[in-house]
């Protein structure tokens, strides 16, 4: 569509961050299990057994069994989520050094503990178990906090230095949080909290993202210690121009740009930037982002365009 084939979207629109973390899985051996032309059956370096159906757009996951089935399976292979040498890529400091030279925001990118645990052993079961046998998933938790932090340690002894933390744990879907809001305080938000304090003590700044209405969990994040919220997503009924007037300053918002506008002409692009920054421009505390990833019907013209619009309506005077 016109976007020079030697560069990639990442540097051609003058991204700011660069995330750099490292490997916080139980580090199983992939094994494939069966492959076809429209999909893979394989096991992932957490021992779950995965079905990738191959679509337009790449993988589309389904997880079809765990290793860890219960309490038992869990303490067995607990010391598989400890921190080793082998969790840092051997290209780091190269990344870090390039980023750094190219005056990047550098943040330590992993994932907090809701999202990891789930990964391990399955959605419903996680969900039935933090009612059912909470001191299971929190130690799970607590277990998967200490290897970030370690690893975080172990990535700072490379002399590496970060200018912020990034944080991933979808808690939401389209309507509401995937768990109540007492739930989140009570089990979820103690681990989210060590990791902002830890990242505090170096100075740090903690943005968590998460996808769908995270709405309700909001003023828990502030009381976790996150500075930033990613990525607002609009389709799920977020919106910064309520949101600015509430948290606006406390919190960093970060996104909230509806990527079916930017799919429906400039015209629809322009108003969606223009109003929303007319409402998160006063006294700063906001960074432009799409509100979720940027999916295909959006042109390459599109994105110029809303590029110009971030430019013409984001400055100050």
């Amino acid at each position: 569509e016109g976007l020079p084939v030697d560069i990639s979207p990442h540097d051609y629109f003058g991204c700011e961050i660069v995330r750099i973390g490292g490997d916080y899985s139980l580090q199983f051996p992939v094994q494939m299990i069966e492959e076809t032309d429209r999909y893979r059956i394989y096991t992932d370096t957490n021992g779950a057994t995965r079905k990738e159906l191959q679509t337009a757009d790449g993988w589309t996951p389904y997880w079809l069994a765990f290793k860890i089935k219960n309490r038992d399976d869990w303490y067995r292979l607990k010391a598989h989520a400890t921190y080793n040498p082998s969790r840092i890529s051997k290209g780091i400091v190269d990344t870090y050094l390039s980023a750094r030279a190219e005056e990047k925001f550098i943040t330590y990118s992993v994932h907090a503990c809701f999202h990891p645990t789930w990964h391990k052993i399955g959605m419903e079961n996680m969900l039935i178990w933090m009612l059912e046998d909470s001191e299971f998933i929190t130690d799970m938790f607590a277990t998967h906090t200490q290897l970030v932090i370690d690893l975080y340690e172990g990535i700072k002894a490379l002399g590496i230095a970060y200018d912020a933390a990034w944080l991933s744990d979808d808690l939401g879907y389209r309507n509401a949080p995937l768990i109540s809001p007492e739930m989140y305080h009570d089990l979820v938000m103690p681990y989210h909290k060590r990791l902002c304090d830890h990242f505090a003590q170096d100075g740090l700044k903690t943005i968590l993202h998460s996808d769908g209405n995270v709405g309700p969990l909001i003023p828990y994040f502030l009381e976790a210690g996150f500075a930033a919220l990613h990525p607002l997503e609009a389709k799920a009924g977020l919106n910064v121009r309520d949101l600015k007037p509430t948290y606006g300053d406390r919190l960093t918002l970060f996104g909230n740009i509806d990527v079916r506008q930017l799919a429906s002409g400039q015209e629809a692009i322009e108003a969606e930037i223009r109003t929303k920054f007319e409402a998160a421009k006063p006294g700063g505390g906001y960074i432009y982002h799409s509100d979720h990833s940027v999916p295909n019907d959006v042109s390459f013209e599109n994105y110029l365009f809303t590029m110009e619009m971030i430019k013409k309506y984001g400055t100050y005077d």
